[in-house]
Formats: structure tokens, C-alpha cells, sequence
């Protein structure tokens, strides 16, 4: 992996393990999603057709969630709790992504939670409060996503054996 920011692996040949570099390869098309995300709540914080673009925010938010949600069942019911019998959860770095999920989450369940009812009738002051809690989740994520594939994938990497790795692959291809 180039750029590792941890120092843990500077080498440019440096590659994951199959698991991990499936969950590394999900990555670019969340952070597309994400960026859609942005943009959209953006336009709502300038005043762009808000009504419009706040029921277009709705709708791509629940496609994120669709691809997101199996996404983070794979890290959190597979690769932390793998990796926590090594180095724990209830510090350290599991800690702090299970911490990143769960905030992104919250985020994204306030805004699908107020918007429960459809997004008509909502002032300009409540579509852009529900608009930044998109940009919030995408924020949290966006650096989440850097800190798994600078320092945890790399650590899981450097961790595991060789059957921990191809438990870890046959595991989240369940999911």
C-alpha cells in the first residue's frame, strides 16, 4: 500500500489478503455515493430547488444505506470481531471505528427518521439542518474509510495468519 500514513507498511508492493482487499474494493463506489450525498445537500444549503433536491436527497440516502449497511456488517460482525481477540474492543482502534459507525449511523437514521413521512412541508431552516446531518455522515465516513485502508487493513493485514485470512474471506462472502 503507497501512502500509508500509520508507517506501518511503506512499501509500495505491500497488498491485502483477499477479504480485505474485497473490503477495501468497496470502498470507491460508497465514496461515490457519498459524494452525490455532498453534493445534494450542498445545493439544499445554498437554496437550489430544496424541495426537489431534499426528495432526491431521501431517496439516494436509502440506496447509500442499501450498500452501506452489508458493508459495515462485514467489517463489524467479521473483521473487528477478528481482530479484537488480538488487540480488544473497548479501546483502541476497533473502538474508535466501531465508534465512526455507529455516528455515521446515527446521522443517517435522525435525517431518514425525520424524513419518515415523506420530505413535502418541510420549512428551508428543516431541510437544511436534515441536509447537514448527510454532510455529517459524510464527513465521518469519508475519514473512516482513509483510517481503515491507511492503518486498520494493515494491521489486520500484519496480524493475521494465513487461515485467519481465508476465514476472514469465506466469512464475508456470507454477508
Amino acid at each position: 500500500m503507497t501512502g500509508c500514513m500509520s508507517g506501518i507498511n511503506q512499501d509500495s508492493s505491500f497488498t491485502l489478503s483477499a477479504g480485505l482487499q474485497q473490503l477495501k474494493n468497496e470502498h470507491p463506489a460508497l465514496l461515490e455515493m457519498l459524494s452525490t450525498l455532498l453534493d445534494i445537500s450542498l445545493k439544499i444549503e445554498e437554496g437550489e430547488q430544496m424541495e426537489e433536491n431534499f426528495s432526491k436527497l431521501r431517496e439516494r440516502v436509502i440506496e447509500f444505506l442499501a450498500e452501506l449497511e452489508p458493508h459495515s456488517e462485514r467489517e463489524e460482525g467479521v473483521l473487528f470481531e477478528m481482530m479484537a481477540s488480538y488487540i480488544g474492543r473497548e479501546m483502541g482502534p476497533i473502538a474508535v471505528m466501531e465508534y465512526e459507525h455507529d455516528q455515521a449511523k446515527r446521522f443517517i437514521g435522525t435525517f431518514l427518521h425525520n424524513t419518515k413521512d415523506g420530505t413535502t412541508g418541510f420549512t428551508n431552516e428543516k431541510m437544511i439542518e436534515n441536509a447537514q446531518m448527510i454532510k455529517n455522515a459524510n464527513y465521518t465516513l469519508v475519514s473512516h474509510f482513509a483510517k481503515e485502508e491507511s492503518i486498520l487493513f494493515p494491521m489486520a493485514e500484519n496480524m493475521f495468519s494465513e487461515e485467519e485470512k481465508q476465514e476472514l474471506a469465506a466469512r464475508i462472502k456470507l454477508i
